[in-house]
């Protein structure tokens, strides 16, 4: 058998159909039998909400980020070699970034606000009490709610009180009710956030080096879209307790008013003066 040159081999490989490609992430691992459901409900709630004076939002929390010099994706126009070290350690870091994010629908307009502690549902909930104050009451001053999309598990988990009870603490701040749908489980991809904001904030950071939190909030406002999209960038400088438990009477305290429809994944928290 003769020897062939590489160009011959690779020819023939195309015409065998075959070709680099790279895994995908495309086969789920599980499906909830109210999958459908849950979506035709969502859908629903923001036919509902954006026929109405009152804001869509959708939340979620990046991975986090250690800061130091840890290497990260993308390729930056340099005259040198980026070198960094070869290996994550946290205890090499000079700490963490965790950014939160929350994205108004109606307006197209992204808000992160860059974590240095925990990823706790305190954290989740004073992010969006930020944003209320200095942002949502003036651009809705009509509004008599709140349609929050958020994923099932993590900080919002949709199984546990600690984010109602959190909930509940800024309703009665803020006096508007929140109305809560989470996206059933292995369906996050499909919160809007998650394409429709994150992926252009990574773009702005693409194989930069996270030096420190103060980089971060540069780089992640400079997120831009031709369809319009901006993004606004606070440090929210904050310890959040990990591990926290409700205290006695907490639960049964609450002013939750379960949807008759998946009930676990939709509701309404109302101020607690207001209980009907």
């Amino acid at each position: 058998m003769s020897p062939v040159s590489v160009h011959i081999v690779e020819q023939l490989f195309d015409l065998s159909g075959y070709g680099r490609r790279q895994a995908q992430k495309c086969n789920s691992m599980g499906e909830h039998p109210d999958r459908n459901a849950q979506f035709l409900r969502i859908a629903d709630l923001k036919e509902e909400f954006f026929a109405s004076p009152n804001p869509v939002l959708s939340i979620d929390t990046k991975k986090k980020e250690l800061l130091g010099n840890y290497y990260r994706d993308g390729k930056l126009l340099t005259k040198e070699v980026i070198r960094t070290f070869d290996h994550d350690f946290p205890s090499f870091a000079d700490g963490v970034v965790i950014p939160h994010g929350l994205y108004d629908m109606k307006i197209n307009r992204g808000y992160i606000h860059l974590g240095t502690s925990h990823d706790t549902s305190q954290f989740a909930c004073d992010c969006l009490q930020d944003w209320w104050q200095r942002f949502g009451q003036h651009m809705y001053p009509k509004a008599t709610s709140l349609l929050l999309l958020c994923d099932g598990g993590g900080s919002n988990s949709s199984r546990t009180y600690l984010f109602k009870a959190d909930l509940q603490s800024l309703v009665n701040h803020i006096g508007l009710p929140i109305r809560v749908a989470h996206y059933p489980p292995y369906t996050s991809k499909y919160n809007p956030i998650e394409h429709r904001l994150f992926p252009h904030v990574t773009r702005a950071c693409q194989g930069v080096i996270f030096k420190s939190v103060a980089l971060v909030k540069q780089l992640m406002e400079k997120t831009r879209t031709r369809s319009g999209l901006s993004v606004v960038v606070d440090i929210l400088d904050r310890v959040y307790q990990t591990g926290r438990k409700l205290a006695e009477g907490v639960k049964e305290s609450l002013n939750i008013i379960r949807d008759t429809i998946l009930p676990l994944w939709n509701y309404r928290v109302l101020p607690a003066e207001k209980i009907s």
